[in-house]
C-alpha cells in the first residue's frame, strides 16, 4: 500500500474552503494518496490545533485568514519570502518542528499574467487591508517592479507599520476613506471585510478608474468588493480563485516534489462557480 499523506487547512472560517478539492485534484495528477481536512481554529486555540494535528500524523498545511501571521510565529523556521512578508500560509512538518513559507504572492502574480494578461510592471496599485496576504501580496508586487503601491487600511496604524516594513519610496500609507482618486490600473482587495458581508469604504470615483478590481477572496467573500467594484465601472472584476489554485499548486509542488497542471482544475472549479 503506498504512503497516505495527512495535509489540512487551518482557518476561521474554514467550512467553505475549496483546498481540499484542489489538492485532492492535484494528488490524483501525481498518484498520491492524501487525507487533506478542514481544521477550523479560532486565533487563541491554533497552537494547540496545530500541534494535535502534528501529533496526529500531518505532515503539511495550509493557513488562511486570520492566522497567517500567528502561524509565522509557531515555526522553527522559516524562508526569506515569509519572513520579509511575516506571514505564512504554508507549513511543512520536518523533524524540528514547523517550516513556514508563503506561496500567496507568486499565486497572485502567476494569476494577473496568465489568466488576466495584466503584467505588474510600471503598475499603479491599490491594496485594501494590511494584514498577512495582503503583506505576502505587497512584497510580491513590488519585487514585479509596480511603480506605487498606495495602502488603504481602515485602522491607519496597521497600514503605516506596512508601509514602514516595505521600506520602499513606492509605498505610501492612507486610511481607506481618504484613498487619493488614483487612477490605479489595479485594485486588490485584501481586506476581511467580505467574510463579514460588507465591502471596504473605498470611493465609487476610485473603482470607476480601475482596470482591473481584484479580491483576494473567492466565492461570497468576495462579492461584496466585486459588486460595489462593478456598479462604480470598474473596467474588469475579478475574485481570488485563480490565486487559490496558483498557491495551492506551489504549496504541493512544496510538499511533494510535484508541480500540478492547474488549468484543468481552475477550469472545473470555475464552471462549478458559475
Amino acid at each position: 500500500m503506498s504512503e497516505r499523506f495527512l495535509h489540512a487547512v487551518f482557518g476561521q472560517p474554514v467550512a467553505h474552503s475549496l483546498s481540499p478539492h484542489i489538492h485532492a485534484a492535484f494528488a490524483a495528477q501525481a498518484g498520491i494518496e492524501l487525507d487533506y481536512r478542514r481544521i477550523e481554529a479560532a486565533p487563541e486555540a491554533f497552537a494547540d490545533a496545530l500541534a494535535a494535528f502534528a501529533a496526529a500524523g500531518g505532515c503539511g498545511a495550509n493557513v488562511t485568514l486570520p492566522l497567517k501571521e500567528r502561524a509565522a510565529a509557531l515555526c522553527v523556521e522559516i524562508t526569506p519570502r515569509a519572513q520579509r512578508a511575516g506571514s505564512v500560509n504554508t507549513l511543512t512538518r520536518d523533524p524540528r518542528g514547523w517550516i513556514g513559507d508563503t506561496t500567496d504572492g507568486s499565486g497572485l502574480l502567476i494569476d494577473l499574467g496568465v489568466r488576466h494578461g495584466l503584467q505588474p510592471a510600471s503598475l499603479s496599485v491599490l491594496m485594501i487591508g494590511a494584514g498577512g496576504a495582503a503583506r505576502a501580496a505587497a512584497f510580491a508586487l513590488l519585487d514585479a517592479r509596480i511603480d506605487r503601491l498606495v495602502i488603504a487600511n481602515r485602522t491607519p496604524a496597521r497600514a503605516q507599520q506596512l508601509a514602514a516594513a516595505l521600506a520602499d519610496p513606492r509605498v505610501t500609507a492612507v486610511t481607506a476613506d481618504a484613498v487619493p482618486a488614483g487612477p490605479f490600473d489595479l485594485i486588490v482587495n485584501a481586506s476581511a471585510a467580505g467574510h463579514h458581508g460588507a465591502a471596504p469604504p473605498i470611493a465609487y470615483e476610485v473603482l470607476h478608474a480601475a482596470r482591473l478590481a481584484y479580491d483576494l477572496s473567492y466565492g461570497p467573500a468576495a462579492a461584496p468588493f466585486l459588486a460595489l467594484a462593478k456598479s462604480a465601472g470598474a473596467a474588469r472584476t475579478v475574485d481570488g480563485l485563480g490565486m487559490l489554485v496558483e498557491q495551492a499548486a506551489a504549496s504541493f509542488a512544496i510538499w511533494h516534489g510535484h508541480a500540478p497542471d492547474t488549468a484543468p482544475v481552475y477550469a472545473a472549479l470555475r464552471a462549478q462557480a458559475n
